[in-house]
């Protein structure tokens, strides 16, 4: 495998990499979930289940009243979304260092495309991004490589070792895998023991600063 080197193209996962959105997830999940006459999940489970984009999810949970859990999901998460979502320490400091440094980035998350672009734009980043692929704008969402290969298109770039998918679940490096580019793991807590055995991250990262820090080292 050939080395690691300073990518051309970055495209991020969007939730938990970027922001933070466990609170408001967690309890629209819940919600679903009570309301069709399931358990709530503690917020571990939540952190650990949640990783399919709604539709396959739901389907699996739910059944053929998927679409019913779905609407009580969204009308729980329009109302408090945006209020509720924060930014990851260091991340909107790391977007501009690589921006600055003419990095083509996007974005690709199994989150609604409709209600992604809407915290993007509520953040203030659109500027930040070539691209910005959401669960429902590709026929099958990540892991598949659709989405990966769709977030490319606006920077002519063809997938290949130049280009890194960075996440923080098992599903993102699937993703990259799948892609045909460098997996690239990115948070605080350290991976569990099996979470990554199928699926491994080539470079791994605990904040924006030493994301950066590397790049630096890896040149141009």
């Amino acid at each position: 495998m050939a080395p690691v080197s300073r990518p051309a193209a970055i495209i991020f996962d969007w939730d938990n990499t970027l922001v933070d959105s466990w609170p408001t997830i967690h309890a629209a999940n819940n919600a679903a979930l009570v309301a069709l006459g399931h358990e709530p999940w503690t917020r571990a489970q939540s952190e650990a289940r949640v990783r399919k984009s709604l539709r396959e999810a739901y389907l699996d949970l739910f059944g053929e009243r998927w679409e019913e859990a779905r609407d009580v999901y969204y009308a729980h998460f329009r109302a408090n979304h945006l209020q509720e979502l924060a930014v990851l320490a260091g991340r909107a400091d790391m977007l501009g260092v690589l921006a600055d440094a003419g990095i083509y980035m996007g974005i690709v998350s199994n989150k609604d495309g409709a209600l992604l672009r809407e915290e993007v734009a509520y953040l203030g980043w659109g500027q930040f991004f070539g691209a910005i692929v959401g669960a429902n704008d590709t026929v099958r969402a990540k892991p598949a490589p659709e989405p990966l290969h769709l977030s490319l298109e606006p920077g002519s770039i063809t997938a290949g070792r130049e280009v890194w998918f960075v996440g923080d679940t098992d599903i993102d490096m699937e993703c990259a895998i799948a892609g045909g580019v460098v997996p690239v793991l990115l948070r605080e807590k350290p991976p569990e023991t099996g979470e990554f055995d199928e699926f491994s991250p080539e470079l791994r990262f605990t904040n924006g600063e030493n994301f950066c820090a590397f790049l630096e080292l890896a040149g141009n």
